[in-house]
């Protein structure tokens, strides 16, 4: 009898709205010499600075509104400066601070009410709990302004020389689609926190030119040449610790005596009383020695080879 063979898959012809829509796809071309991924290493290193930035950067916020705050670093990733805008609201604060050699400024962003709750309590008020979007006051932009010059001086220091000169605040945008802080194709060193101020929270950004951080991360964690490969290799393993062993002269025994021990009973070993013991590494004798005394404990002076000692086994084959 012969098997029944499975029933072939029906397959939909391709229709002229799928040819339209597949013809309608933009396809973006990737470019290798910029990549828009952080290598591992380096993510490691910046999600380690920015917590000790934010653990830093809570502190001071403390001090200045007078009121507990904590701030958690949430991410970091690299984008292009297009996508950094996209992410954020029409209407939001956006401090623009120039960057020391990058023509791209780095941006601190935040809600605006938040930062008129800061100022609120900073004057000794409550948090502003209106929601209101509007510009700063002059007072307000001085204060917004010293507040974010003390971020970013611990800034500076907790990325402990990936920023050698901390940024400088040029302007604040309320705008984000009007904010010219880099070229859309820019790469930008994106990290979100959530800043706690009292019983209010908010959600913060700050991006910086990727141009400004990456030739420091790769002189903070260089990559070992190997051109000296077989001396590392080497010295690794004149590291590696190995046990030694002094022993005597092994004897050959049957398993019928081994099994048949007792306590009391003698082994006679083939080895010289007066003869050095051997000095084993892995099995493989080395040296001779004769046991001595260092302070409470028994040592080993290793001694010449005797020339009328007889060789063992593995001695010979040595």
């Amino acid at each position: 009898m012969l098997n029944a063979c499975p029933p072939l898959p029906i397959v939909a012809p391709v229709t002229v709205q799928d040819r339209e829509a597949i013809a309608s796809r933009l396809v973006e071309a990737y470019d290798f010499r910029r990549p828009t991924t952080l290598a591992r290493e380096h993510s490691r290193i910046l999600e380690a600075g920015f917590e000790s930035f934010s653990r830093q950067w809570g502190t001071q916020l403390t001090a200045k509104v007078r009121a507990k705050s904590t701030v958690t670093a949430e991410s970091v990733v690299m984008q292009t400066y297009d996508e950094y805008v996209a992410s954020l609201p029409a209407t939001t604060s956006m401090v623009l601070c120039a960057v020391e050699d990058a023509p791209a400024k780095a941006v601190l962003q935040f809600p605006t009410p938040a930062a008129l709750g800061w100022v609120a309590r900073m004057l000794g008020g409550h948090s502003d709990r209106s929601g209101v979007e509007r510009k700063f006051t002059p007072l307000e932009y001085a204060l917004i302004k010293s507040l974010v010059d003390e971020a970013l001086e611990v800034l500076a220091y907790s990325l402990s020389g990936l920023l050698p000169v901390p940024p400088r605040v040029e302007a604040i945008q309320y705008n984000s689609q009007f904010a010219q802080a880099a070229a859309t194709t820019d790469l930008m060193i994106v990290v979100a926190f959530t800043v706690h101020v009292g019983d209010s929270a908010a959600a913060v950004t700050l991006a910086i030119p990727a141009d400004a951080l990456l030739p420091q991360l790769g002189a903070v964690n260089p990559m070992a040449s190997i051109a000296n490969a077989r001396e590392l290799v080497g010295g690794q393993i004149a590291e590696v610790p190995i046990e030694v062993a002094v022993r005597l002269e092994p004897a050959a025994v049957t398993p019928a005596q081994v099994l048949n021990l007792a306590v009391g009973d003698t082994l006679a070993l083939p080895h010289p009383e007066h003869h050095p013991f051997h000095v084993a590494v892995g099995g493989k004798v080395l040296a001779q020695a004769m046991v001595v005394r260092k302070g409470s404990r028994v040592a080993a002076r290793i001694v010449p080879s005797p020339q009328n000692a007889p060789l063992s086994a593995e001695e010979k084959h040595l």
